[in-house]
């Protein structure tokens, strides 16, 4: 988010050097007239204390002071919001010049936030979105609710650029003819897919899903295995069509392509919706002489050993009927626990953890291949005697076919009620005559070609690629003059509303609502945001939202250096990112206030995490409430999903925390480094090994360096406690952690808890921030200048509700920027 144009100017030492930030929670000073009067002399204070230090700063942007009149901020709304933020942050005047006194600071910061306020009211300019693409994201979710089908976008379509941290925002989401291949290609399968395209059996079709290498699984390891069991993979798969299927388990190799933990017998069950399909035994089989352990693969055994040790897995298949729709397909061992005797022993890294066929261990699941189907449309009554399906359709088809015609004469009629219903979910509003008829005459084309269905299946499919589906386009009404603010037309509001909550189309509640034209009215948009907020697709906001403004993708991609962080695997990365999850849903859910991010006293874990954190007396893999004491964990700043995305491979990294903090959390981004930025010094003249502290103190003599640095690292040192996995440390490398950090205006911060206790002392800051981060996810736009009213206006109205989410998301909704729209000019 770029609160100004002059980021670079941002500094936090500023922000603690006294100066105040604009409350959301006092009521401004009135303008002459009124009963509290302005500041004696704008002008005054601003020729003083403003101009002659920062005209040359703010000619660099194309702005200046000079000649401005600081009494009619409506004229240069732009530059007055830069001057207030720089004000109310107190960079205004810099450091080493005359300060006024607090009172006036405060006294000017307030006349200026009311007045231009005042002047946004008299003349709001809520900007515009313009066209809109569906992000992947919203392209899933929108399939789902349109047609009940789960599908992978990420395997179907081309990734999202993100802009303002955000992959929803409208000026990154271009339209490239790699992106309308992939529409094309998508709309093709999934119309099959939805109509049951019958060709989908001429060939059986195969997916494969495989386990992460690092993953262990040595424990239970989803919710949808059954007690008592341990590893394997679950999977949510559609079957096109009803017929056989071929599924096939795959066995974890070394890197020599031994199977491990082959040494004994162990069971492993294929289920379907819950029911076993299927129990096989595999293990401790092997004859001949084996070779030496953790030598496979550069002395070999006997020949039969040999081909067992490879093969062992190759019976490990079965074909059964299934009915057509999505089913739950799990793969899982039956649980056998033991425990090693004697001495532990340090863990395996590098060429030793890969190349250890682990032979008196657990064996696990690498993949499981579904093929299919075979003998399409000739095994229904067999898959439903197996009772993997009660019924003889998937339910979308349910969903899609609303009729069924029994005669020639009724496919058209029927076929144009469907599609007409179609229409409405996916445009987001009724469908015109002209509309439903190119969707008519597409089901006329293919219906000469392979009946009723397939008439429909071809209709489908030009509606998925339809500009009305795949974009959002908010039409100026006709005959408004260029720059006119007008009000969105209810249609327009329902999808933005559920675009906002949901990242998918409106439901036909909300659709019924918009179309009699109620939105309009402040308790049904209310009643409705609620209702939507209780809806499971609300948890949108923690996925989309909440994981990209909080940099939670990067956990994903995160890779420990497995030689520093041997005990790091995909258990706990999955972990780390449920517990953030957990936490964030439940602040959603319980409707707390935006400050309880910072301060709470607990999160959610479970054994693997527990033990990763140091907390006592948590067992099992199911996630619970835990509420800590001693103020290390607790809260966003605990967390070690965060302190992960925040590191490097190798150790921790300060800076890296320090802008997120400065950009997530405050709002102030530093502005992008130099080129040529020097390498940290790991090591003194006389070769001692330096602190993390010492590296960062020699960085910042370099002057390029030290402008940003001086205030970021103290901000990432109070977090210097967490290594770069999130534990908790007292020493590294042999030395003391310290993680007491001085901010630029000697104020002292001393670790986690010192860095909460700052941000609660600025929660103005943050919680302006916070909702400028939500605004943008909800626009789908750049909030600037002309959002900075809003900003400060459903902040203020929020600290009645003590920051609640949903006063935050009610004022986001009830906004000019939200409901209003300027024509192009």
């Amino acid at each position: 988010m770029r609160r100004v144009a002059l980021g670079a100017l941002v500094v936090l030492g500023a922000v603690v050097a006294g100066g105040p930030v604009t409350t959301a929670r006092s009521q401004p000073p009135s303008f002459p007239g009124q009963s509290a009067a302005a500041p004696s002399s704008p002008r005054e204070f601003i020729e003083k204390h403003c101009t002659a230090c920062h005209n040359d700063r703010l000619r660099t942007a194309g702005l200046t002071l000079a000649g401005v009149d600081p009494t009619n901020v409506s004229h240069n709304a732009e530059l007055w919001e830069k001057v207030l933020h720089k004000l109310g942050t107190g960079q205004m005047p810099p450091p080493g010049r005359p300060r006024p006194a607090q009172a006036e600071v405060t006294a000017m910061t307030a006349w200026l936030a009311s007045a231009l306020d005042r002047a946004a009211a008299a003349d709001p300019n809520p900007g515009r979105v313009e066209v809109h693409r569906l992000n992947r994201t919203e392209y899933a979710n929108a399939i789902r609710d349109l047609l009940g089908l789960e599908i992978d976008a990420k395997a179907l379509l081309v990734p999202d650029e993100a802009d303002e941290g955000f992959d929803n925002v409208a000026a990154s989401l271009t339209l490239s003819p790699a992106h309308l291949e992939r529409y094309l290609a998508a709309a093709r399968d999934i119309s099959r897919l939805a109509a049951g395209d019958p060709t989908l059996g001429e060939a059986p079709a195969s997916a494969t899903y495989r386990v992460p290498k690092l993953l262990e699984q040595d424990v239970r390891i989803s919710e949808d295995t059954p007690f008592g069991s341990r590893g394997g993979l679950t999977v949510r798969h559609h079957f096109p069509l009803a017929g056989e299927y071929l599924f096939k388990v795959r066995l974890r190799r070394q890197i020599y392509d031994y199977i491990i933990g082959m040494g004994h017998p162990q069971q492993l069950d294929l289920r379907i919706d819950g029911q076993r399909i299927k129990r096989f035994t595999v293990g401790g089989e092997g004859k001949g002489t084996p070779g030496p352990l953790t030598w496979n693969g550069e002395i070999v055994g006997d020949t039969e050993w040999e081909l067992y040790m490879h093969a062992a897995d190759a019976g490990l298949e079965v074909r059964t009927a299934v009915m057509a729709g999505a089913h739950l397909v799990t793969v899982s061992f039956v649980d056998s626990p033991w425990e090693p005797e004697g001495a532990a022993q340090p863990l395996q890294v590098d060429f030793g953890r890969g190349s250890d066929e682990q032979y008196d261990g657990y064996a696990a699941v690498d993949a499981l291949s579904i093929v299919g189907p075979f003998r399409p449309g000739r095994v229904e009554g067999q898959a439903r005697r197996a009772g993997t399906r009660p019924r003889d359709e998937p339910q979308n088809r349910h969903t899609l076919f609303i009729c069924r015609p029994t005669r020639a004469a009724d496919e058209t009629p029927c076929a144009r009620k469907m599609l007409s219903a179609l229409a409405r979910r996916a445009y987001r509003r009724p469908g015109t005559s002209d509309e439903i008829q190119t969707l008519v005459d597409f089901f006329e084309a293919g219906r000469k070609g392979g009946g009723f269905e397939a008439g429909i299946q071809s209709a489908l499919e030009r509606l998925l690629v339809s500009f009305h589906f795949l974009f959002r386009i908010e039409r100026d009404p006709p005959r408004l003059s260029p720059g006119t603010v007008y009000r969105l037309n209810d249609f327009d509001l329902a999808s933005r509303l559920s675009f906002f909550l949901w990242s998918s189309i409106p439901d036909e509640e909300l659709l019924t609502v918009a179309t009699r034209r109620r939105l309009a009215d402040p308790a049904v948009l209310a009643q409705q945001v609620r209702r939507m907020l209780r809806d499971p697709r609300s948890r949108a906001l923690v996925e989309s939202f909440g994981a990209q403004w909080l940099g939670l993708r990067k956990v994903s991609s995160a890779r420990p250096d497995p030689n520093i962080f041997p005990e790091f695997d995909e258990n706990l990365r999955a972990a780390l990112v449920q517990e953030t999850s957990m936490f964030l849903d439940s602040q959603l859910r319980d409707d707390r206030g935006v400050l309880d991010l910072i301060t709470a006293d607990y999160s959610f874990m479970n054994e693997r995490l527990a033990e990763h954190y140091g907390v006592p007396d948590v067992y099992g893999e199911r996630f619970r409430k835990v509420t800590f004491t001693g103020g290390t964990r607790g809260g966003l700043l605990g967390q070690g999903g965060i302190l992960m995305a925040t590191s490097y491979a190798d150790r921790t990294a300060p800076v890296l925390r320090g802008f997120w903090v400065l950009d997530a959390l405050l709002g102030m981004p530093p502005p992008p480094p130099p080129p040529d930025i020097p390498e940290l010094e790991p090591k003194s003249a006389d070769g001692r090994a330096l602190s993390m502290r010492e590296q960062m103190e020699r960085h910042r003599k370099n002057p390029a360096c030290a402008a940003c640095h001086v205030r970021m690292d103290p901000l990432g040192f109070s977090l210097e406690n967490f290594d770069a996995i999130g534990r908790w440390r007292t020493r590294t490398h042999g030395m003391p952690v310290d993680a007491s950090a001085v901010l630029p205006d000697g104020t002292p911060l001393d670790g986690v808890q010192g860095l909460r206790t700052f941000i609660v002392k600025h929660r103005d800051t943050y919680v302006h921030t916070v909702v400028a981060k939500l605004l943008t996810y909800a626009l789908g736009r750049q909030v600037d200048y002309r959002d900075q009213p809003a900003v400060r206006k459903i902040a203020r109205e929020a600290a009645t509700g003590n920051y609640r989410w949903s006063s935050i998301i009610l004022g986001i909704v009830h906004s000019t920027p939200f409901q209003m729209r300027r024509t192009a000019s």
